[in-house]
Formats: C-alpha cells, structure tokens, sequence
C-alpha cells in the first residue's frame, strides 16, 4: 500500500505574519518617537526660556534720625533674575565725592534710589539688643524694571511689573549684626526673593527697599510676604515683628 504524507504550513504563516506586526509595529514607535523629538526642539526651549526671563529689581536706602556727618553716596540697584538655569546678576557699585547735607534725605516715590551710608560719627553708648522690624509696607508697580518708576497703588495693571515698598529699621538699643530678608511674592510660579547680606543698623537707623518683580499672578487678594532674619539668626528685644503681610489687586 502506497503512504501519502500532507504537511501543513499554517503555523509557519501565523509566525510570519506576527513577525511582520512586528516590525511595524516598531516602525511606527520610532516614527513617533522621531516626531517628540522635533516638537521638544522646537518648543520646549521657548517655553523654558519664557519661565526663565522672569526677574526682581530691588533698590534699597538708608536713613537715620541721628544727625549725619562725612556721608558717601552709593547707587545700589540690583536685578536679580529667577527660573529653572538663571544665573543672578548684581551692577558694580561706584563711589561718587562725598557731600555734606545739613539735614537727611526724604525717600520721594519716582526719585533715583541711593544708599546713603554714615561715616565718621562720634562714639555712641549702644547697651541692650537691637531690634529689626518691618514698617511702612506699601504695595504698587513699576512702569518699568527702574526701581525709580515705583507707583503706589492697590492693583497691578496688567501691563506693568508688581512692586512693593517697605522699610527695616532698628527699634533696639544696640546695633544690629548685618542681616538678610525674604519677600513671598505672588508671582505665577511660587517664588521666594531672598537677599543678600545686608549693612548693620544702629539703633534709629532704618532701610526703605523697593522690590519690583514680573510673571505676576492674577487674582484679587495676592499676599506679600515680608520676614526679616527669617531664619532668627539675631538675638533681638522683640522677636514677633520681624514679618509683614500685605495684599494686592493683580490684573492680567
């Protein structure tokens, strides 16, 4: 008897097509992945870029109830930018002649900020501790990054840059070690300004800052957040107000 073998090749086509899925299956993953690619570079730098242009400008002057003598005048605006791979910027101070005024300089709105520093002054009976605190708080904006164009006010237009105004002084009885502050500040990423160090202030003497900031957040109600030695380095007379809280209008 004659013996008739069949084979059969589905199970090698079912292999086959599976393979080929496969690799279009894999085709399409990597034309995918190809077109990620061109979208990040095409706009994730700009947004990363956008985020990091934000920026503070901070001015700062300083006054004394004593009389003043020998005074040397130093402009001392900073702007200070913030974002994800910014590196701060500080402008070089310069020193100008020193001048001599009988009676000591009133912080005006609009005016260019200086730092006027006391020099040469007799010996004083400091005793006691000094204490920092946080006065006169006045929110507004800028007209543009010059601290000089601070405008008070209750709202933020949505065209200008927020600003607050305050001022530190020393209530104590003592000179103070230098210093630094934080401002919270309502910006549409949660953003902290935290100072550099700051000069000592003898008892009388007190600070007026102006601090502008953009990429405001809109919203009615905004807190600004003032602290002083907020990681309580100074021993002072009066530890509860070396922090401020104000708020304010921001339109977009």
């Amino acid at each position: 008897m004659e013996t008739t073998t069949i084979r059969t090749t589905s199970g090698t086509g079912r292999r086959a097509a599976v393979n080929g899925l496969a690799i279009v299956g894999f085709i399409v993953l990597v034309i995918i992945g190809m077109a990620l690619a061109v979208y990040a570079a095409r706009f994730v730098p700009k947004a990363i870029s956008n985020i990091g242009s934000a920026a503070v400008y901070l001015s700062s002057q300083v006054f004394s109830d004593e009389g003043a003598t020998d005074l040397v005048v130093v402009p001392p605006t900073e702007t200070v930018p913030f974002g994800d791979d910014v590196v701060a910027t500080t402008t070089a101070t310069t020193t100008v002649p020193t001048v001599t005024p009988t009676t000591p300089a009133t912080p005006q709105p609009g005016t260019p900020v200086t730092t006027i520093v006391q020099v040469g002054t007799g010996p004083a009976n400091y005793y006691g501790l000094p204490d920092l605190v946080i006065e006169n708080v006045t929110t507004g904006y800028l007209t543009s990054a010059d601290t000089s164009t601070f405008r008070s006010s209750n709202d933020v237009p949505d065209d200008k840059r927020g600003a607050v105004k305050f001022t530190i002084a020393n209530r104590g009885t003592n000179v103070s070690p230098r210093f630094d502050f934080e401002v919270e500040l309502p910006t549409s990423r949660s953003y902290t300004y935290k100072s550099k160090s700051q000069q000592t202030l003898r008892p009388g003497e007190r600070i007026e800052y102006i601090l502008g900031f953009d990429q405001t957040r809109e919203g009615n109600d905004r807190t600004i957040t003032i602290t002083v030695d907020a990681e309580r380095d100074i021993n002072e007379s009066n530890e509860s107000n070396n922090d401020r809280s104000v708020t304010v209008d921001i339109e977009r």
